[in-house]
């Protein structure tokens, strides 16, 4: 069992949601890169600093309305 330390540090996340972002909305998602996807989703892709700024990201998509579809830690950055 793990204590949840390894996510207190940098991870590269993929958020995807349902809705339609461009470029423009990078830098107020952190810098994320943003790629349209089919069906009206988008997919926000990057290195995020740690579960506060995850959930600070995750806000701003909610306060945004657009509904979010999956987010997943797909490798730790050292």
């Amino acid at each position: 069992m793990t204590h949840g330390r390894e996510f207190d540090k940098q991870g590269v996340y993929q958020i995807r949601v349902r809705g339609s972002l461009d470029q423009r909305w990078s830098d107020w998602f952190d810098g994320l890169t943003i790629t349209p996807r089919p069906n009206d989703e988008t997919l926000l892709t990057g290195a995020i600093a740690d579960q506060a700024a995850l959930h600070g990201l995750l806000a701003k998509i909610r306060d945004l309305g657009l509904p979010l579809l999956s987010c997943e830690r797909v490798e730790k950055e050292e």
